[in-house]
């Protein structure tokens, strides 16, 4: 498949694809393809100069992903020409990193897709379930990337009676790498809840985000004293379950082809709902 791009202004090809969501990565295996990158039909650097009107292409056809890829069945909602929607599992991460080379989301869309570059458009924690969704092109990615909007379930320790929200801004602590705080300097977020139901020990809370800071779930109900069940990291009960009891199940986006509006759901894993089995 070959994508076609045309300059405006002036600028080097390089900066020209990134500016159309051409990832690092995808344009690092382009430079080491035969004609991958050509600007105005012949093979170009990323450094050359494309101007006001020039074509530059880009082809996929022997681009492929030579890293380890992952077999494992993830569960998939939906998927057509332009994006997948898998239903994650606890224990995955999005990402490949150092300590998770094979085991990773990217790796089995690698495994589906091996010409085609990995482009995620929400995350979720390693232990957090539910929907996420790629773009299989660059300029599907570019729809979505802030068009979807999405529900989250989560258990938290404790009762909560009545619905409310929590504004408050979070940042990274000051020594911790991973773990993050409510902190005045940090960035503004905004929670927003609703109980479903609870046990003698757990609520059950329908949650949805302004805002979509890094484990901003996580640290605005430990901060107001209702820790997830399971997270350990912030103070959560792990007595009932060795996750944080996190899902994302529901993602309302536009197609980025239709326009179409779609909802896609999934339901509550059962390690969330045996927190609420008598």
């Amino acid at each position: 498949m070959k994508y076609t791009f045309i300059a405006h202004g002036s600028s080097a090809v390089g900066n020209v694809l990134k500016r159309n969501g051409v990832s690092r990565r995808l344009i690092s295996k382009l430079k080491r393809v035969d004609e991958g990158i050509t600007l105005n039909g012949r093979p170009a650097r990323t450094v050359d100069i494309a101007n006001e009107g020039d074509i530059i292409v880009i082809s996929m056809e022997d681009v492929s992903d030579t890293g380890e890829k992952l077999s494992a069945d993830v569960p998939i909602v939906y998927r057509d020409e332009a994006l997948i929607i898998f239903d994650k599992p606890s224990n995955m991460p999005i990402h490949p990193s150092s300590r998770h080379r094979s085991d990773t989301l990217g790796n089995y869309f690698s495994y589906l897709y091996p010409d085609k570059t990995y482009r995620p458009i929400n995350r979720l924690d390693r232990d957090t379930t539910g929907l996420c969704a790629a773009a299989l092109d660059p300029f599907a990615a570019k729809l979505l990337q802030h068009g979807i909007q999405k529900v989250y379930y989560a258990a938290v320790c404790g009762i909560i009676e009545q619905g409310g929200t929590i504004s408050l801004p979070i940042a990274r602590e000051r020594e911790s790498i991973i773990k993050r705080c409510v902190r005045s300097d940090g960035q503004r977020a905004v929670t927003h809840y609703a109980p479903i139901q609870h046990s003698d020990k757990y609520t059950l809370l329908e949650i949805h985000l302004d805002t979509g800071r890094t484990h901003q779930i996580r640290v605005h109900f430990s901060h107001i004293g209702f820790p997830l069940a399971g997270d350990g990291l912030y103070g959560g009960s792990t007595a009932d379950i060795e996750r944080q009891a996190l899902h994302c199940g529901k993602m309302l986006l536009s197609h980025p082809v239709t326009g179409k509006e779609m909802l896609f759901t999934s339901p509550l894993p059962k390690d969330i709902e045996r927190l609420f089995i008598d």
